[in-house]
């Protein structure tokens, strides 16, 4: 399936945010609401090779991808980190600097931007990548969000990203009514078995409905640059994310 993308800048509480949109070209005038919406969210590095090319290939698969910049009152328009120690630097201070309930007016404006789309269907879902991974699991606790897929979530066992007290992800997790994907690398140091273990739980104690693989890996497996990079998990883990959204979102 061929793509085409564009722009979109959309009006939030803290400021404009560039958004970048992923779609299918095959497009039926007389057939409105086509295709599944899907909101991306990236690592602390915002829209990198890596991340536009997972927006492609889900896009390809059948999605409308909205890929947003994370830390858009943070930076100029288009800012894109490098992945050395000055962007994972900068990318950090970008995430203790930015609160979670910025985060969320972020996935209300994109919530709202989508129903304007006319090839959108309403069945909305998240997926992220290492930051995105939390910001993927927060934005499921919007009832908007019917399916999302997390790849080695980030700080929801430890609660770095500033919040207001008692409004921590972890703490929130009984809001998530729709289906949930969690997938972890077993050698990624950021989320260590206790913090993994302490999500399970808390999941399981919510009642909500997930699954949960742990694969042998290290921290940011899917990311297609660098020497973390594994080509077999990457595959298997958009298998996977593509297999939940054409279950739950068509």
């Amino acid at each position: 399936m061929q793509i085409q993308s564009h722009e979109v800048d959309l009006s939030t509480p803290t400021g404009v945010m560039r958004c970048y949109v992923y779609r299918p070209k095959e497009l039926d005038a007389a057939a409105p609401k086509q295709y599944a919406p899907i909101i991306l969210y990236s690592e602390i590095f915002q829209q990198t090779g890596p991340i536009r090319r997972s927006a492609q290939i889900m896009a390809g698969h059948g999605f409308v991808v909205v890929v947003p910049e994370v830390f858009h009152e943070l930076n100029p328009i288009g800012t894109v980190l490098g992945y050395d120690n000055a962007g994972r630097d900068k990318g950090n201070a970008d995430k203790v600097a930015k609160t979670l309930e910025a985060h969320d007016s972020d996935a209300q404006a994109i919530l709202d931007h989508l129903q304007t789309l006319p090839y959108c269907t309403g069945r909305v879902g998240a997926m992220g990548f290492c930051l995105g991974g939390g910001l993927a699991y927060r934005a499921a606790m919007n009832p908007a969000i019917r399916a999302t897929s997390c790849f080695y979530a980030t700080d929801i066992h430890s609660g770095m990203v500033p919040s207001n007290t008692g409004n921590d992800s972890l703490t929130r997790t009984p809001e998530i009514k729709g289906e949930l994907q969690m997938v972890w690398g077993k050698q990624d140091p950021h989320i260590p078995p206790e913090g993994r273990a302490l999500v399970y739980s808390t999941l399981v104690k919510a009642g909500v409905n997930f699954t949960w693989h742990e694969f042998n890996g290290v921290h940011a497996f899917m990311r297609d640059e660098g020497e973390r990079y594994d080509a077999e998990l990457q595959l298997l883990g958009y298998q996977m994310a593509i297999g939940l959204f054409r279950r739950a979102l068509y």
